[in-house]
């Protein structure tokens, strides 16, 4: 390791075929902690660049658990957190809306490292159980539309680093990788960035894939479409920027979808959305997420369509029964 973070620090950066054999150096803990926090302090002092993004990727794919679902006809929706908004759980709260509407998720995510409440925090504060059988992720997905991987279950690496990024409590490349290794790799994705450098990255990357992607940026810095400015959606098709008006909705404030203080504060917030106590603000943000996500699979129609299926699916209750369905 000494030898790449001298090369590192003399401003170097690292080939595909690198990045990919010190990742699973990394997973086989064959650093120490010091070693392995130099490295990554190194990421947090310059973007990551493609090749060392192809290459961390790939190895963490490669030495992934395997997962048996059916996932042709499935989306994840998820963000990169690391934005620093304290945001409610955008992606999972969409992530119901979307099942509810009759559409298949597998959901990919983690505990909180930059941020208090990740979706696996807020999940098992609702009470779930994870999961790491095949058969019974199946199942989950057949019952609720929507399953849940537990990414430190399927991922070595990410659980051999899980204490020493929340240690950190920053933003690391291993924020930009969730996303990206979902191991069921469903056809669809929709991905929040918290940066255009990355929402850049990420599209040269996906636009590799068969499968379909869009990527969000609201353009104040938050990684999923929030209503609080203008957002910039990148599709294979291209990319825009779309105003709330443009979306069909207000604008809402930074501090109608901010997080609670506690996990506990989080998941009560959490619930209160999809059981449709949520605030105008906040039902706002995770219906446009929905829809958005609805629209990138191509079977709910144009954007009004999608959104009046997301709609439907969180005032018609069939959302939070996705949710108990899951849950229980």
């Amino acid at each position: 390791m000494k030898e790449i973070l001298e090369y590192l620090f003399n401003h170097h950066t690292l080939s595909k075929s690198q990045a990919k054999a010190i990742m699973i150096e990394i997973a086989q803990n064959k650093f120490n902690p010091q070693e392995v926090t130099a490295f990554i302090s190194i990421f947090l002092m310059r973007n990551i660049t493609l090749p060392e993004l192809e290459g961390f990727r790939e190895a963490l794919l490669q030495m992934a658990i395997p997962v048996d679902i059916d996932a042709k006809d499935a989306i994840d929706i998820v963000g990169t957190g690391g934005d620093g908004k304290n945001t409610i759980n955008i992606s999972t709260l969409a992530s119901f809306v979307v099942a509810g509407a009759g559409q298949k998720v597998i959901k990919h995510g983690n505990y909180g490292a930059s941020t208090l409440t990740g979706s696996s925090n807020v999940l098992e504060e609702c009470g779930y159980e994870f999961k790491n059988s095949s058969e019974r992720l199946q199942e989950d997905l057949e019952k609720a539309n929507i399953c849940f991987l537990h990414a430190p279950y399927f991922h070595p690496a990410l659980k051999s680093v899980g204490t020493l990024r929340k240690s950190l409590g920053l933003r690391t490349f291993f924020n930009l990788l969730g996303p990206l290794v979902n191991p069921a790799k469903p056809q669809f994705s929709m991905i929040g960035v918290y940066n255009l450098e990355i929402a850049r990255i990420y599209q040269y990357l996906l636009q590799k894939d068969a499968r379909d992607f869009v990527i969000v940026h609201g353009l104040d810095g938050y990684d999923e479409i929030s209503l609080t400015h203008d957002t910039k959606i990148i599709t294979k098709n291209g990319e825009e920027v779309y105003s709330a008006k443009d979306l069909g909705f207000e604008a809402v404030t930074a501090e109608s979808i901010k997080a609670g203080t506690s996990i506990q504060e989080t998941a009560e917030i959490f619930r209160n959305i999809l059981s449709g106590n949520g605030s105008n603000q906040q039902n706002s943000v995770v219906l446009v997420n929905a829809a958005v996500a609805l629209l990138n699979t191509k079977k709910f129609g144009n954007y009004n369509e999608c959104l009046a299926f997301a709609r439907e699916s969180l005032y018609s209750g069939k959302a939070f029964q996705s949710f108990n369905l899951l849950i229980n």
